[in-house]
């Protein structure tokens, strides 16, 4: 057995699974042959780290988060370089927005740093499940779950954090092609207060109902709007939302009811260096409508670990379609796209200091 920083011990999977054909990724279909676990109790704190093989959990069934939701998770990838080198980007940023959500969520802080060699040794083990065709990398899923039973609200005295892997190809069926995108002005997702910007399953759940409607009417992804006026531009469900508004990158501001997206942050950081104008402000559906009528909406997009940037074709809004450019992927959008995908596998330089090689 061996370990690492975190004491982590390594129990190596007896039987590998068959590799899937990386042209039929999809998106979390397949997982890989080992998964990295440690528990938490208000005895032990952290303990019984391991890498082990993929395999199902034993919960009691009044384990809390069944009845109470104390459950948060995270997303990012891994990447294969162009020397077949492993590249993970902005990992840090994902583990602090996890323990921010496990704040909110009244759940134990996990060791970041440490947790962070433990899954380059996680990955390092699963390199072979990293596809090498173009636009595919290797899903990481943190997740950390109350696992006491017991009956009655309050926090939990048991955790257990976990990690899989999944290696993915596109998330949305359309590629980088432009997305159809629903405005729900009825369901809302988050208020101020509440937990619209943590990554907790609760947030997704509640926006299931929406999502459905949308795709039974044609559209792959809904748009929410603030849940106290219904006008108020706040995220896609899977992505945080940019328009690009007589030259300039406008998003919706970071205020308790959107997810602070680490592409976000990236895109933002982008076009400084790029020296193109940005502004983070409130924006509603009705000036989206007007700029485009006039012609300085030329573009919108959104951001996310799964898809990186998605370029926006048209939103369907009170019954009314509402293109933009044409139904085309914008030069923005499409220069965001690329600028990160060669930042993620190390093919551009690295000012920022975003990219921890695995090797």
């Amino acid at each position: 057995m061996l370990k690492n920083e975190l004491d982590v011990t390594l129990q190596r999977a007896e039987i590998l699974k068959e590799k899937p054909d990386q042209k039929q990724l999809g998106f979390g279909k397949y997982f890989t042959d080992h998964m990295l676990t440690m528990r938490w109790d208000k005895e032990q704190g952290w303990h019984d780290a391991e890498i082990r093989s993929y395999a199902n959990f034993s919960l009691d069934p009044a384990a809390m988060v069944l009845h109470y939701s104390q459950e948060i998770f995270e997303g990012l990838k891994a990447y294969r370089g162009a020397d077949d080198s492993v590249l993970l980007f902005r990992p840090m940023d994902n583990l602090n927005r996890f323990n921010d959500s496990a704040d909110r969520m009244c759940m134990p802080r996990i060791p970041a740093e440490k947790v962070l060699q433990a899954m380059k040794g996680f990955i390092y083990l699963e390199r072979e499940w990293i596809p090498k065709t173009e636009g595919a990398a290797l899903y990481i899923r943190p997740a950390m779950i109350a696992t006491e039973a017991a009956l009655g609200v309050r926090p939990a005295n048991e955790y257990l954090f976990f990690v899989i892997c999944s290696p993915v190809g596109a998330y949305y069926a359309e590629g980088f092609s432009p997305t159809k995108i629903y405005v729900e002005d009825e369901y809302v997702r988050a208020v101020r207060g509440g937990v619209g910007n943590v990554k907790t399953g609760g947030n997704y759940a509640a926006s299931i109902k929406a999502h459905t409607t949308s795709q039974r009417k044609g559209y792959t992804q809904v748009l929410w709007l603030d849940a106290v006026e219904r006008k108020y531009i706040e995220e896609v469900g899977t992505s945080n939302i940019f328009f690009v508004i007589n030259g300039e990158l406008v998003t919706p501001p970071l205020g308790g009811t959107i997810l602070p997206g680490i592409t976000r942050d990236t895109v933002l950081q982008l076009a400084k260096d790029w020296g193109i104008p940005t502004c983070e402000r409130r924006i509603t559906m009705d000036e989206v409508i007007v700029a485009v009528e006039n012609g300085s909406l030329t573009e919108a997009f959104g951001s996310g670990t799964a898809a990186v940037i998605s370029p926006i074709g048209e939103f369907g809004y009170k019954g009314d379609t509402i293109m933009i450019n044409n139904g085309e992927t914008g030069p923005l959008a499409q220069r965001f796209f690329d600028g990160i995908q060669e930042l993620q596998r190390g093919a551009a330089p690295d000012p920022h200091n975003w990219i921890v090689w695995v090797r």
